[in-house]
């Protein structure tokens, strides 16, 4: 092989990791930023709707899709799944697989919020506690929660395309603190 192939052939032996700290060395804090948002997000409502149970309870019916009987489980497991991602994000355990996981929770949500415009609900969404019946609610109140969710998914997009950080716990979601000469 020649010097001419060893230079060209160089890049394709290289990790995805490595590559893309060598080429575009910001990527990697991007990245740290959308883990630590999302995790703050995931922790910040959950703890909410788990600090109050029943609120959480009356924030699920409203949205009129699940038959009584479910509605308490939901209720109960929704802020668990929302502390557990946020710890996991924070502490830069499985980023790729926590960030798809939100991006499915957060199309879950704008789904929710969709039929429930489209079906006429006044509801607070109860994305960050609260939730129920609110007169108030009209089609710019959806389009804002709809448009926030949708901030919230590039968020998980970009972590789960992009899951090296630095400040990660697990080695396989770490990324170098700086590059290496």
């Amino acid at each position: 092989m020649t010097t001419v192939e060893n230079a060209t052939s160089a890049p394709e032996t290289q990790s995805g990791e490595d590559r893309d700290l060598a080429v575009r060395p910001w990527v990697n804090w991007v990245s740290l930023l959308a883990r630590l948002a999302l995790a703050a997000i995931w922790i910040v409502s959950g703890s909410l709707k788990a600090s109050d149970m029943m609120e959480t309870r009356v924030a699920v019916r409203a949205y009129q899709v699940l038959p009584d009987w479910a509605v308490p489980s939901v209720a109960f497991m929704l802020p668990a799944l929302e502390i557990l991602l946020g710890i996991f994000l924070l502490l830069g355990i499985k980023n790729q697989w926590m960030a798809i996981v939100s991006a499915v929770v957060f199309a879950v949500f704008i789904v929710m919020i969709v039929q429930a415009w489209a079906r006429g609900l006044q509801i607070d969404c109860g994305c960050f506690g609260g939730g129920g019946y609110d007169a108030s609610a009209n089609h710019l109140t959806y389009l804002s929660e709809i448009a926030r969710d949708l901030a919230f998914m590039v968020f998980a997009v970009w972590l789960a395309c992009f899951p090296h950080t630095p400040l990660a716990v697990e080695p396989g979601s770490r990324a170098p603190l700086r590059r290496h000469p």
